[in-house]
């Protein structure tokens, strides 16, 4: 699949997740075979454009740099998005399909599906102020009702938008039921740019489904990396009918040793240990919940030795149960 000039390495890509894809789990993801990773969304904001943790949300070590910003106000997201290109952002995706309450409760997110004619003028504003691919991000529409997913997807062709993700859900919908992908064959077959669909991918057989019956050009995977980064090694190669083998034990050992190494350097110590803790918890999510008091312990460590002290430790534990 191509963004623009971007030829990129997989159709698996990693969708972007406020406090979850910094720059470790991208880079962790990247190294696993994600063919696109991007930032967490940034507010638009020229006020917080250049407060630490802003630019923080957008650093890279790896990949394509592409980079989400959020607003409702034309101008202001051209801006924002023309700083992030001088910042070294090679792609900037605009955010049209967080549910987030207080992400829509200013019109923002989601909600901008109800105004189309504002959904134009960002579009064409953010495409006007950069010379590199602008991307969007979406839901099928406000609600089941409301499904104007296509309306969009045209808006976004005719403004030169270079590549369409859409969430199989509603904005109403949050994150319940299950997605539906009728809306996102509908516009692929409506339109001539790249889309990308999204919304409970989470094993290679449920990719193939969606690729054959949407004709997406790619999927992209949120939830179902959440503690398991190597899902895109898995997923190319079952999809290309390669032999896959999990990661053993000792693998995932290295592998959370790496993202807390790297969460720590990043963060520092204190902020990072803080921050690994949702990780630590997702990894081992996959084996069956760890003894209460290991995971108290876990998440009361202040420390990065004591932490991963405590990590490599419930390996042990891990083992036993498995043998």
């Amino acid at each position: 699949m191509q963004i623009g000039t971007y030829q990129l390495p997989s159709k698996v890509l990693l969708a972007p997740m406020a406090g979850i894809t910094d720059q470790p789990f991208r880079q962790l993801c990247t190294q696993y075979g994600a063919g696109l990773t991007v930032s967490e969304m940034v507010i638009s904001n020229t006020e917080l454009q250049h407060h630490a943790k802003t630019i923080k949300k957008t650093e890279f070590s790896s990949g394509i740099r592409s980079i989400q910003i959020l607003g409702t106000e034309p101008q202001q997201m051209a801006a924002a998005a023309r700083l992030n290109q001088q910042r070294g952002a090679q792609i900037i995706d605009i955010n049209m399909g967080c549910p987030a309450k207080k992400v829509c409760s200013v019109a923002a997110g989601a909600a901008l599906l109800r105004d189309e004619s504002l959904v134009a003028d960002i579009l064409s504003a953010v495409v006007a102020a950069v010379d590199i691919p602008v991307t969007l991000k979406i839901r099928t529409g406000w609600d089941v009702q409301n499904r104007n997913a296509l309306n969009i997807a045209k808006i976004a062709e005719d403004n030169g938008i270079s590549a369409l993700t859409i969430h199989g859900r509603s904005r109403a919908c949050k994150f319940a039921g299950q997605a539906e992908y009728d809306t996102i064959k509908l516009v692929k077959q409506a339109v001539n740019i790249p889309i990308i669909a999204n919304g409970d991918i989470t094993s290679a057989e449920k990719a193939l489904q969606v690729l054959q019956y949407t004709g997406a050009d790619a999927v992209m995977i949120g939830r179902a990396a959440q503690g398991k980064p190597w899902i895109f090694r898995e997923l190319i190669s079952k999809m290309g009918g390669e032999v896959y083998l999990p990661p053993s034990l000792s693998e995932i050992k290295t592998i959370i040793n790496q993202h807390l190494h790297n969460l720590y350097s990043f963060y520092g110590n204190s902020s990072g240990v803080k921050i690994a803790r949702k990780h630590i918890g997702w990894y081992f999510d996959q084996f069956g919940c760890l003894p209460a008091t290991q995971k108290m312990a876990i998440n009361q460590a202040q420390q990065p030795d004591k932490q991963l002290a405590l990590v490599n430790e419930s390996f042990d534990l891990i083992s036993l149960r498995v043998a």
